[in-house]
């Protein structure tokens, strides 16, 4: 659990959801979380950004799946066909999300994987907590200007006070600084391209976030 960051698959907006409570669980812990979930995203769990998807480019080293085995079983298959091999993260099947086929292709390329347990109480039970500094977590949104004009609005966030809802018109980008400097996204990519020299890509996020009216 070296990883400063969780990829949470299935946590979305559902309050009753416990993919939904692990994100506030980990969270206390000093785990920054990216929460996966198409329908929610764009809004935010306890100040964390849900994507629709994971990225390509981006290296998660620990996933966790708050899904149906057959919906695992398609992550699964999906990152086992775009992540690298050598350094695949490890995949935590939560209860109820085990499938055989997904466990068998694992245990082939002899990647890291954990059963019958729940990462929440995991890290609880053994008094885990995030050794390397990871909050609050800068994160970047990009959607569609709500003027119909065509045009795109980027901001910057922190986790420790964003309370976002879905966006109210196309959600066109949403990732944490670390996805902005290594995702493969169009969008991510565009805005690099946009870098002076010597700037942080903190400094280049906030530099073309939209001012205040």
């Amino acid at each position: 659990m070296m990883s400063p960051v969780i990829h949470i698959y299935g946590a979305g907006l559902n309050t009753d959801r416990p993919a939904h409570t692990a994100v506030g669980e980990l969270k206390r812990k000093g785990w920054a979380c990216a929460p996966i979930h198409p329908r929610d995203a764009g809004a935010t769990i306890d100040g964390f950004p849900i994507r629709p998807f994971l990225d390509d480019g981006l290296s998660p080293r620990v996933i966790v799946l708050f899904l149906a085995p057959e919906r695992a079983r398609s992550v699964v298959r999906d990152l086992i066909v775009r992540l690298d091999h050598e350094a695949f993260p490890l995949i935590w099947f939560q209860r109820g999300a085990e499938d055989d086929q997904s466990i068998e292709a694992l245990e082939s390329m002899n990647a890291p994987y954990v059963v019958n347990d729940c990462i929440v109480e995991y890290t609880g039970r053994n008094k885990f907590s995030c050794s390397i500094e990871a909050l609050p977590q800068t994160f970047c949104l990009q959607t569609a200007s709500e003027d119909g004009d065509g045009c795109s609005v980027w901001t910057v966030h922190s986790s420790q006070d964003a309370q976002l809802s879905p966006p109210t018109h196309a959600l066109e980008w949403v990732g944490s600084l670390d996805d902005l400097a290594y995702s493969q996204h169009t969008i991510p990519r565009y805005i690099r391209s946009l870098r002076i020299q010597d700037e942080s890509t903190h400094a280049l996020a906030k530099r073309l976030t939209k001012p205040e009216p």
